[in-house]
């Protein structure tokens, strides 16, 4: 974790993006207090349409009530 001011972290801004995309954490302080920390975003994944396709199959008689089960509706 690397601290950095604000003042610096106006002045270095893209380079201390780089390091953020490439896993440092940065803290941005003022007046030595941390007041913010420089983190990259985490991009939510596509979904993958599919992916679970052949692996499982709905029975034909899925929506029938089991025999001994009637009195229970």
């Amino acid at each position: 974790m690397t601290e950095v001011g604000v003042h610096e972290a106006k002045t270095h801004l893209s380079k201390l993006l780089e390091r953020a995309l490439a896993g440092e954490e940065i803290v941005i302080t003022r007046s030595g207090e941390p007041v913010a920390r420089l983190v990259p975003v985490q991009r939510k994944r596509k979904p993958n349409f599919g992916y679970g396709r052949g692996t499982f199959f709905v029975p034909d008689d899925f929506d029938e009530i089991p025999e001994g089960f009637e009195d229970y509706i």
